[in-house]
């Protein structure tokens, strides 16, 4: 029997998956320092831990997951409500009852042989309301491991649930890896999770999508907030002022790139502050702002393409206490991916010697885990109980035409619009088709919990919850000219439109009315030591109204699939952008 809680569900509930899964033992963590090295020392002598180069990366360890266990896996995560509408047409579904049953039948002496783990967690800050808790129970080291930089993991975040009564409960077994018996089932109505077969990290590490985004997400609108896919990052200017932004990009749009931006060379005195790169909980103040938490504590990050070019202060973190997951290494032990420097490495991730004959170095989708304080632009306010005020919301996409470099919405139902019609188009590469406009609204298409209508209606809502909204804002740093190459440098000198967007919230600069949104003028956006000149700047900022019109029809066409539990209210700004384009 299970003493070591004073909260009697959650001690029942631990005693009753104990008797399902039949493990040899189980640990409860504390989240210290001692355990964490008992920990190493185990992942070290199992194998599931290499240690990198003790000189260049101390404290750094390389974990190798089986080769068919490398990411999430969309079409075997499942929604489980009681009613299919509810889960809507942007989910899988299953019966709750249907659900339990099959993912129980695995769970059936799956821990035999191993240590259960219980991992009591809070997701935000330990002492934050809008922080909420959960405890995962796992089989998996490597997930104690990683959950300890994730999250507020241990003996405080125990306290807060036996204080609360309340916690999301995840229950988690790597079985046998199996593809073919290999589930994530979430149980929204019941505040659980169950995810069998997978050790990879959006699939084993509950407290990321599944509850942070795909639970939360629920239980924000039952609970009148929201959980979000956005970075928070504060915009300083040289006087002292911080405005903060949260941010919602579809992947391969440079997000964590964004949450992490040093200010070019002309924005001497300017600072970005990094508060969060992935998730943002954001509730209404009593001063009628939207105040926002990252509730994740560390960066489960995309290692390839990470370099001193594209994002210096992402690197510079992981020369110490990283974990790696499915990278490459060199001949003198180093972590090595594709992108990061033109070094040949000697093993591959699967642990080979280097043959480029057998694919890339690094799993395209290989990982470092790390603490956020590891970060260069980490912001003390990551643990402000109360959170950081949002000045302004941005959706981005990955457009090659049609959308401007940035808009600001009219109002907060037409940003609610936008935000649900954002889209990135695809590649030859992905698809063998160059344009293909695939939506993805607000950046949640696999993390939202619940039918999308339900939750554009609960966005919409908030006109009645807070009387000083955030702008809503739409960037497009991809836009291309007409030889294929791109119109904006991005990276670093997105500064240049965050400022914008900034006296913008301000109302310290004009902006011209269009019917997409407000857009700058071609000497509003500073572009002092760039070379684009005014021609350029007014083709990045134009509006093609035929090509609107297509794009209108092609929005209108997606809200269609999701029929009568479409608020009115977007069909209507739908319809005014229509009639405004002509």
């Amino acid at each position: 029997m299970s003493t070591n809680t004073s909260n009697a569900a959650l001690a029942e509930w631990v005693n009753a998956v104990a008797k399902q899964t039949n493990p040899d033992q189980i640990h409860w963590c504390t989240g210290t320092d001692e355990e964490n090295r008992e920990l190493t020392e185990l992942l070290l002598s199992d194998g599931s831990f290499k240690e990198l180069n003790p000189e260049t990366h101390p404290n750094c360890y390389l974990h190798l997951s089986d080769s068919q266990d490398v990411a999430r896996v969309e079409h075997l995560t499942f929604i489980c409500t009681s009613e299919e509408e509810d889960a809507g047409p942007n989910n899988h579904w299953m019966s709750p009852a249907e659900g339990h049953a099959k993912i129980d039948a695995l769970f059936e002496g799956s821990m035999r042989g191993r240590t259960m783990y219980v991992i009591p967690y809070c997701m935000g800050p330990i002492d934050s309301p809008l922080s909420r808790c959960g405890v995962e129970i796992t089989d998996s080291p490597y997930v104690v491991a990683n959950m300890r930089i994730m999250t507020r993991m241990g003996s405080p975040a125990l306290l807060r649930i036996e204080r609360e009564n309340t916690f999301v409960k995840g229950l988690h077994s790597i079985g046998d890896l199996s593809p073919e018996r290999r589930y994530i089932m979430h149980f929204p109505e019941e505040l659980s999770i169950k995810s069998f077969g997978s050790g990879y990290g959006g699939n084993a590490l509950l407290g990321k999508k599944c509850h942070a985004l795909r639970i939360a997400s629920y239980q924000a609108r039952n609970e009148g907030w929201l959980a979000e896919h956005m970075l928070i990052l504060g915009l300083e200017n040289p006087e002292g002022e911080v405005h903060y932004i949260a941010a919602a990009f579809p992947s391969a749009c440079g997000k964590t790139n964004l949450a992490m931006l040093i200010a070019p060379e002309s924005y001497k005195g300017w600072k970005i502050w990094t508060v969060g790169d992935d998730i943002c909980w954001m509730r209404p103040g009593e001063d009628g702002r939207l105040w926002a938490i990252n509730p994740e504590a560390g960066f489960f990050g995309v290692a390839p393409g990470t370099s001193k070019s594209t994002n210096p202060t992402a690197l510079e973190m992981l020369y110490e206490d990283t974990i790696f997951t499915n990278v490459a290494t060199t001949a003198d032990n180093q972590p090595w991916w594709e992108g990061l420097d033109d070094r040949v490495p000697a093993k591959d991730w699967q642990g080979r010697d280097y043959d480029p004959a057998n694919g890339p170095a690094a799993q395209p989708n290989s990982r470092f885990t790390v603490s956020s304080k590891r970060c260069g632009s980490y912001s003390e306010m990551a643990e402000a109980p109360q959170g950081v005020p949002i000045s302004a919301i941005i959706f981005g996409g990955r457009r090659e035409r049609l959308v401007p470099l940035v808009f600001e919405t009219k109002s907060w139902a037409h940003g609610v619009l936008v935000g649900a019609a954002m889209a990135s188009e695809t590649t030859a590469a992905a698809t063998g088709a160059v344009g293909v406009v695939r939506r993805d609204p607000m950046a949640m298409k696999p993390f939202c919990g619940y039918n999308f209508a339900d939750y554009w209606a609960h966005w919409l809502s908030f006109t009645e919850r807070a009387d000083n909204l955030p702008g809503i804002f739409h960037v497009n740093w991809f836009r291309k000219d007409t030889d294929g190459k791109f119109m904006w440098p991005g990276f670093g000198e997105n500064m240049r439109v965050l400022e914008w967007i900034v006296e913008r919230c301000k109302g310290t600069v004009d902006a011209q009315e269009t019917a997409i949104g407000f857009i700058p003028s071609t000497d509003d956006i500073n572009v002092d030591g760039l070379s684009i000149d005014a021609e350029q700047m007014q083709e990045l900022l134009s509006v093609d109204q035929q090509g609107w019109l297509g794009e209108v029809d092609q929005i209108n066409e997606y809200l269609d699939t999701y029929g009568e539990r479409l608020p009115a209210s977007m069909r209507e700004e739908l319809h005014r952008i229509k009639q405004e384009l002509g």
